[in-house]
């Protein structure tokens, strides 16, 4: 079986789903964006939009160049390139997705407008997130296979930098400094792109709902229009480059992985059976993409009806069901022939498909979990309206009751998939497990992107003075979008543990000596000391992820109310200054937006050059195992409290509709679980995988010039 024969059949796919991407962009771009009002409004959008990536970008190339230079001279040759490359990939996926978005919003709502029906409306919207979902899972791969077809993978291969001579695996670096590529641009999009979107939407919530109130997204209120940018900038953009960034880092593992067991000697790898371990995981993302271009192009053309949700499930249904059956096939090809098979495999060839299976079942289980926690189709949300009626402590300590209870299963899945993967295909399948969650991610992004679109188009009609039912349509989306959006937090969430688990699964490999059994001294105070700290630090990212974010609102909240008391802003014949707004999000967001990014490289490199590599190891761990039960606890309690808000604003809760005192206590429920869900949540997943890539790229220097050895 030829390598390059797969890389390159595996790229041909990749270019079909580009050129997919493409197609959909353009057809996108040919819809009618409606009234003068809605052009006027999407262009400020997009224009804001655009303005925010140009200045986020600047920083991040220049930190994107001065690490390139670093790992060129001191780490591997050839690793700047490749870091670069990575940076690159993930700022691709931003731009298009948010373009596409920042089209597709406006463009939904006149669908909504021209056509008065949800089938039509709901294709617009999703034409416009699979633009998204097919970037991440195609240009993620296209990287790393051209990676793969220029440098190959030799795991005996030896390299160091152009300066130093520390040694190090040249295939090792490569990836790993191409996965940490990805994750730089995903940290700086969800520190930055949480701090924009979440302050202009606090603030435009607390100056029309709790200071004057007025609607939602009425046009008055200054901060709407920021509101509206910053959904793309983080939903989007942010989701974009984090999902791709957890997708990298899957594959990267498992090739790492493989690297290790054949270098240590002691799993009993043949030559042949090394190839085809490298082989599998590309092979799975291929067939995986395929599963979401028949699962997304079915949904595009068949006949939607009334109900949403079925119709996205659907899709999903399809791209998992598809990749199931193809990795069974790629499987058996890549191990069910020639006796490829070692000790670890328990069950024979098909134990990586069977590993892979369960991180696809549990990426779906997952999704539903987060599903009954924070739609209000289900109790625990319409429990939370209710105790709205009793003021805004009843609703604070119900959430965070929700957020705490809706921990334990989702983390029981993954221990447990953890757990037989491991058993039945080694550290191998748990990596192969993790991919599997990610392997059809294409279509988990499109229907993700298909929340924030929907919110757009909501707002647009609202603040364009669209017919009351076109907002009853749209207003149907973005409950729908709501809980994909909640569903895809879910799956991030889920994703980064079985990413950053399979990464740490590596990082021991890496260090571990030819010969050695890989392993981490769990009883070594080195190790329990990394873990305390990495547990601590944790909770200091998210304490001030939401100083930043919720210091950045009160300012932007004031500023707003200045503007409202200006003659003519309040009777509407006098515009705000929208622009001045969006100005003020954009460099409060970039401003703290360094510190906490830089803090994920930093803080690996400082403990492993100190303490070594034992101790970065209990700090991964430590980090893991605080970062996940928080994530889902916030991304769970604010989704809840969010759809609680929106229950009550639908007339569901008879007596407290808008307005009312119920009404206010869910919307200080909303303004606390914003922060939650879209800032603190959403970072601490690449977090903990930018932590563990970093660890991965510089574990042969951290033994080699470590102070405790």
């Amino acid at each position: 079986m030829s390598n390059s024969i797969i890389y390159y059949a595996v790229l041909a796919v990749v270019v079909v789903a580009l050129v997919y991407v493409l197609f959909n962009f353009l057809k996108v771009k040919k819809m009618s964006e409606g009234t003068d009002d809605m052009v006027e409004m999407a262009g400020i959008i997009r224009s804001g939009a655009a303005t925010f990536l140009k200045s986020e970008f600047k920083i991040i190339v220049i930190v994107d160049i001065v690490l390139a230079v670093v790992f060129s001279l001191f780490i591997e040759a050839t690793s700047g390139l490749t870091f670069l490359l990575g940076g690159l990939m993930s700022s691709l996926v931003c731009i298009i997705g948010m373009r596409s978005a920042t089209y597709a919003n406006v463009r939904t709502a006149n669908k909504a407008r021209e056509t008065m029906n949800i089938g039509e409306t709901v294709k617009a919207a999703l034409c416009g997130g699979s633009v998204s979902g097919f970037a991440v899972q195609g240009f993620g791969l296209l990287g790393l296979i051209l990676i793969l077809i220029i440098g190959g993978v030799d795991p005996h291969a030896t390299g160091s930098g152009i300066i130093t001579g520390f040694p190090c695996n040249p295939t090792i670096m490569r990836i790993t400094t191409y996965s940490l590529g990805c994750s730089i641009v995903a940290m700086f999009n969800r520190v930055a792109g949480g701090n924009y979107t979440k302050a202009a939407d606090i603030s435009s919530d607390i100056l029309a709902k709790i200071r004057h109130d007025m609607p939602e997204d009425d046009s008055r209120v200054p901060n709407v229009i920021a509101d509206f940018i910053g959904d793309n900038v983080n939903d989007i953009a942010g989701n974009c480059s984090d999902l791709l960034e957890s997708f990298v880092a899957t594959i990267a593992a498992s090739i790492m992985i493989a690297v290790a067991l054949f270098v240590g000697g002691n799993a009993g790898i043949s030559d042949e059976m090394f190839n085809r371990m490298i082989l599998f995981p590309v092979i799975l993302a291929g067939v995986g993409l395929i599963g979401c271009l028949v699962g997304l192009t079915f949904a595009s053309l068949r006949k939607m009806g009334d109900d949403p949700s079925m119709e996205l499930n659907l899709a999903t249904w399809i791209s998992a069901g598809l990749t199931v059956i193809l990795g069974l096939v790629a499987c058996y090809m890549v191990f069910g022939q020639g006796g490829f098979v070692i000790p670890a495999m328990k069950l024979g060839w098909i134990s990586p498909w069977v590993s892979s299976i369960l991180g696809i079942a549990s990426g779906i289980a997952i999704g539903s979990i987060t599903e009954y926690y924070t739609s209000d189709k289900y109790a625990p949300t319409k429990k939370l309206a209710e105790m709205a009626t009793e003021g805004e402590a009843f609703v604070i300590t119900k959430g965070d009751a929700i957020g705490s209870r809706s921990c334990l299963y989702p983390i029981l899945l993954i221990g447990v998939s953890l757990l037989i993967s491991g058993s039945i295909c080694g550290t191998y399948g748990i990596a192969i497990s993790a991919l599997g969650m990610l392997s059809f991610v294409g279509a988990t992004v499109s229907i993700d992107a298909f929340g924030p679109i929907a919110d757009n188009a909501g707002g647009l009609a609202e603040s364009c003075h669209l017919d009351p039912k076109v907002r009853v349509i749209t207003d149907k989306l973005d409950s729908v979008g709501n809980t994909t959006a909640a569903i895809g937090k879910g799956f991030a969430i889920g994703s980064a543990a079985f990413a950053a688990v399979s990464l740490i699964v590596a990082y021991v490999g890496n260090y571990t000596a030819r010969g050695e059994e890989p392993m981490l001294n769990m009883a070594s105070f080195i190790v329990v000391a990394g873990g305390l700290i990495g547990g601590a630090l944790i909770e200091f990212f998210s304490a001030m992820l939401t100083d930043n974010t919720i210091d950045a609102a009160k300012i932007m909240a004031d500023e707003g109310d200045k503007m409202l008391s200006i003659p003519g802003v309040l009777e509407g014949t006098v515009k705000p200054d929208y622009n001045k707004m969006i100005a003020m999000a954009a460099n409060e967001a970039l401003k703290k937006m360094v510190v906490p990014s830089l803090l994920s490289i930093l803080i690996p490199v400082v403990g492993g050059l100190l303490f070594g590599v034992q101790f970065v190891g209990g700090l991964l761990i430590g980090a893991t195992i605080t970062a996940i039960p928080r994530a889902l606890f916030m991304g769970n309690s604010g989704g809840a409290f969010d759809n609680a808000k929106k229950y009550i604003e639908s007339g569901a809760l008879q007596g407290h509709g808008k307005g009312t005192a119920a009404h206010k206590a869910a919307v200080t429920g909303d303004t606390v679980g914003d922060t939650r869900k879209d800032v603190v949540g959403v970072a601490l997943d690449i977090f903990i995988k930018s932590m563990s890539t970093v660890a991965n790229t510089l574990a042969s220097l951290f033994i080699t010039i470590s102070l405790i050895k």
